[in-house]
């Protein structure tokens, strides 16, 4: 099991500015990719931005232009800056890490991956 640490999350008025974290362990060393996803209430959970070991990211079009994700792969920590924020990005973000894991040459030794999830952090943007 991998834990993730969260933090960042708060009230921010429309318009200003939060910036979230996510650590997950130092020893592990076969993350893909590591990103956010945000839930609203009664929605569903989408991606906001991911970033990619070779450090190429991915952003949700919402997003885009206000948003930028980082990443410190010396301590696999990820960080999510957020710009001109909005009412509509009121939500829980949460942290996830995809790692790639290899099963034993006895199970067949293919690679498989495997998602990992922080506990949410919330976000609340007022008008």
């Amino acid at each position: 099991q991998v834990h993730l640490v969260e933090a960042g999350g708060g009230l921010v008025q429309s318009g200003g500015s939060l910036r979230l974290s996510c650590a997950a362990p130092e020893s592990l060393f076969n993350i893909e990719s590591m990103g956010w996803y945000r839930q609203a209430p009664g929605k569903q959970r989408d991606l906001v931005a991911s970033i990619n070991s070779d450090d190429t990211t991915n952003y949700a079009d919402s997003v885009k232009g206000r948003f930028t994700i980082s990443r410190d792969n010396g301590k696999n920590t990820v960080y999510l800056q957020m710009n001109s924020l909005r009412p509509e990005d009121t939500a829980v973000y949460y942290c996830n890490c995809h790692i790639i894991e290899r099963r034993s040459l006895a199970e067949g030794g293919d690679f498989y991956g495997e998602d990992y999830w922080g506990e949410g952090t919330l976000v609340t943007v007022s008008s």
